[in-house]
């Protein structure tokens, strides 16, 4: 067709309707710009709020006289509890608005920070309402941060858009990553108790943002009854449970092994090394920044092409555990370093492509559902890393290795046998 267009009289005007189409395109995306940054604030403040503890856990284990494993449960309460509200904010979400969810749970996961942080400050024997702070800011988190995604699909319509800022997402929540370490170790350096104290001002700005600049979506469709709600999900994983399924595993798998090698270093760089306060946050910040960059550059290249999603997945999740299994060779600092810069590359290949699985291959209607249940699966990942890895290193290094990199060769298998794009089902 292209050599007919060339010839006829008409080219000139099939050109220009696609020039025209392209800055149609480019001008949809750029006129949601700040729309798109303040969404993506939602996830770098719930990965602060987070992340931003992991280099301050061993002087929590010191000020407050706990063990390792009661210190990683300052970070996987705050999962635990997300996991079972998060299908819950997706449900609500889909009926009364995503906006509507987002902003009240911002505020609570502000307020969780404040009581953590007043505890560890006022009180003699603070941990356990520390907790019950956390587990508020993880009430929050099921409402802010996996809102976000079915909430970009709902603003775009064509799904390279949709992928492209789904792309700006996950890299915002991966540079949230990347500073939390950074970010943690410098405040901890004045009273370990003040990361708990920036979490609700961080969380302030995100509402400020939220309520000015992003609409969302209008829409004349009634909330589908409950009953008939049910049905369409239930028959969504009839038709395509096989890669649903392989995609919630991938993700707590990715979750799983990054939280764990993150508690690991936190540990072992000041055990081991001696490194410490902003210096051991620079050293956390290295392989995280690998996977930041990583996340936004597949971001912007996979575009709607569902056979790339697939083998850059398979390919970032093999590189992840090559690299960890060259850990049994050794743990000297620099290379200890470099193999988990490679993991990094590898998770923050498939991550985005995941993203873009999700949104992209299930309908509008239950999208927030599907994609809570997805983040429920990552937020699994995300709780059971740390309170693994503490049990382990009671015993060796070795099997820490031997499990993650485990881990990740049967989740890459999983990859490469259930996701088929462009079969039966998938779309």
């Amino acid at each position: 067709m292209d050599h007919i267009e060339r010839l006829s009289p008409g080219s000139g005007t099939a050109k220009n309707k696609s020039s025209s189409k392209e800055k149609k395109k480019s001008s949809e995306i750029s006129k949601q710009k700040w729309a798109i940054l303040s969404l993506s604030s939602i996830p770098l403040v719930m990965t602060l709020g987070n992340s931003m503890l992991i280099p301050v856990l061993p002087a929590m284990e010191r000020e407050l006289n706990i063990t390792s494993f009661q210190t990683s449960m300052i970070i996987t309460v705050y999962s635990i509890v997300a996991i079972f509200l998060i299908p819950v904010a997706g449900y609500i979400s889909d009926h009364i608005g995503r906006k509507k969810v987002i902003i009240p749970s911002l505020i609570i996961a502000g307020i969780g920070g404040l009581i953590s942080g007043w505890a560890a400050w006022k009180m003699e024997n603070p941990y356990w309402i520390i907790l019950i702070g956390r587990a508020l800011q993880g009430v929050g988190a099921a409402g802010a941060m996996p809102i976000v995604l079915p909430l970009v699909g709902d603003m775009f319509k064509k799904e390279d858009d949709v992928s492209s800022c789904l792309g700006l997402i996950e890299t915002s929540n991966t540079f949230g990553k990347v500073l939390s370490p950074i970010l943690g170790s410098f405040l901890a350096a004045f009273i370990w108790f003040i990361p708990f104290f920036s979490f609700p001002i961080f969380c302030g700005i995100s509402v400020i943002m939220v309520l000015l600049l992003v609409k969302s979506p209008k829409t004349k469709e009634k909330p589908i009854p409950f009953n008939q709600f049910f049905k369409n999900v239930k028959q969504t994983f009839t038709e395509k449970g096989k890669w649903l399924y392989a995609i919630f595993f991938i993700g707590g798998i990715l979750m799983l092994v990054l939280f764990g090698i993150l508690f690991y270093l936190s540990e072992i760089f000041e055990t081991e090394y001696g490194i410490k306060d902003v210096k051991k946050g620079i050293f956390l910040a290295i392989p995280l920044g690998a996977l930041c960059l990583t996340s936004f550059i597949t971001g912007k290249i996979i575009k709607e092409n569902k056979v790339l999603m697939k083998w850059i997945t398979f390919g970032g999740i093999v590189a992840a555990a090559l690299s960890i299994a060259a850990l049994w060779i050794s743990i000297k600092l620099w290379f200890l370093i470099i193999m988990f810069l490679i993991t990094g590359i590898g998770i923050g290949a498939g991550l985005p492509c995941l993203d873009a699985f999700i949104t992209s291959g299930i309908e509008k209607e239950e999208r927030g559902t599907i994609s809570s249940i997805y983040s429920s699966m990552r937020f699994i990942g995300v709780a059971a890393g740390p309170p693994i890895i503490a049990l382990l290193m009671k015993y060796s290094s070795s099997w820490i290795f031997i499990i993650l990199s485990g881990l990740s060769i049967i989740s890459a298998f999983i990859a490469l046998w259930a996701i088929k794009p462009g079969g039966q089902g998938e779309h």
